[in-house]
């Protein structure tokens, strides 16, 4: 743990930062706030991180999640006087923010809203950005606990705004500590309350070698469409198997089409299809055109919380997969691997997708994924059948030639 000693804020006392560095499934942040009289006023635990989605000067839509904070700091934290409550402030990487503001009743305090801000002028965390400037979300959360008590929610909880999407997890939070001293006794939020999975364990003892993954079944094949003014624009037909490795351990998830929702977006040279269920916050497919003839899988982002209560999120927005001339589908019978990172892979059966030019809500004619294996045999077979000419037209030559000294031979 590092911990940062600041000088006395006016109308806060004195800070204390402590960041936890470097813990697998540990709490990333810990901030331990107090007063003049060196007595703790705010103490808190937590784990964050933010899938942002932005327009591009080709109009196209590109999104970037922030797991990595880096260095982090707290500048304008406070304990609160007599006017303002308790505040959280946090600054990370280039030009991002995040608040959260606390209030007090007579029984009960707040955690009574977020903010969190971004600048699109940072080219290299948003590349090729439409809009450049400052951009700021507030949301009013309004989670009300008891006095003297502390607030405990290892499930995750999300914010989503517009373009913003705000996960959080294994929160630990107390504000208007009395007497200084942090409390044991966990007031829980609902989903901690009515979960019946177990709460993360930070193992002390070395990793074991990584867990081979029991296959499972071949998983039910769902039916997914994206609409707009015009009508569907996006049809998707598919078995999803998801692969996922965290801290060496591996696990196979069938996506269940039955208990899972999709939405998405259609735009000139970009689409969208998102799933989503109880366990996964969102799963995004994310399609681009191609030299203004092709489409392809171009994204995948995730974030879902597994059943240890941590959250695995990645994305990718460099593929290249589901390769097809626009004004047809892409149709895959065969079992097929999407490749998102060495930790995520998708597995897919049955598959047949059409993000772009869709009519009469159908699927266009398919260019199967067999295809491609079938134009790498194409000149095999030529070859070797004129090879297998050309032995016999050498071996008919010599018979010829043979039987033609042969009569010579007989006068």
């Amino acid at each position: 743990m590092v911990c940062f000693r600041l000088s006395p804020v006016p109308s806060s006392g004195l800070i204390l930062f402590c960041l936890v560095l470097g813990a697998v499934q540990s709490y990333a942040l810990e901030l331990n706030l107090t007063d003049s009289g060196k007595a703790t006023c705010l103490y808190a635990k937590w784990q964050m991180n933010f899938t942002i989605y932005y327009a591009t000067t080709s109009n196209t839509t590109e999104s970037v999640t922030i797991s990595d904070l880096g260095t982090v700091t707290y500048n304008g934290s406070t304990c609160g006087d007599d006017e303002n409550g308790p505040r959280i402030a946090v600054q990370f990487r280039s030009g991002f923010s995040w608040t959260a503001n606390f209030t007090k009743a007579a029984s009960t305090y707040s955690i009574d809203s977020i903010s969190f801000s971004y600048n699109t002028s940072d080219n290299t965390t948003f590349p090729d950005a439409k809009d450049k400037g400052v951009v700021t979300f507030h949301d009013r959360v309004a989670v009300r606990i008891p006095l003297n008590e502390i607030f405990r929610c290892n499930s995750l909880s999300t914010l989503e705004d517009h373009d913003v999407v705000q996960n959080y997890w294994n929160v630990l939070v107390q504000a208007f500590v009395p007497n200084g001293t942090v409390s044991t006794k966990e007031y829980l939020c609902d989903k901690d309350n009515t979960s019946t999975t177990v709460s993360p364990i930070i193992h002390t003892t070395v990793p074991s070698p990584t867990t081979i993954p029991t296959p499972k079944e071949k998983p039910e094949i769902g039916n997914y469409s994206v609409s707009n003014g015009n009508g569907t624009c996006l049809l998707a037909t598919m078995g999803l198997q998801l692969n996922i490795t965290q801290d060496k351990v591996s696990s196979v998830i069938n996506i269940n089409p039955s208990t899972t929702d999709f939405t998405g977006s259609c735009h000139s040279q970009t689409a969208l299809l998102r799933l989503n269920s109880s366990t996964i916050k969102h799963l995004d497919f994310v399609f681009a055109m191609k030299n203004e003839n092709r489409f392809y899988l171009k994204g995948v982002d995730i974030s879902m919380y597994l059943a240890n209560g941590s959250v695995f999120s990645i994305a990718n927005n460099n593929l290249s997969y589901w390769d097809a001339p626009l004004g047809s589908s892409y149709m895959c019978n065969k079992e097929q691997t999407v490749s998102v990172s060495g930790a995520f892979q998708i597995n897919t059966f049955d598959l047949r997708v059409q993000p772009f030019n869709v009519k009469e809500g159908k699927y266009s004619t398919a260019q199967d994924c067999s295809a491609d294996g079938d134009n790498f045999l194409v000149p095999i077979v030529v070859g070797a059948a004129l090879a297998g000419v050309l032995i016999l037209v050498l071996l008919a030559y010599f018979i010829g030639l043979k039987r033609h000294h042969a009569g010579y031979e007989q006068f």
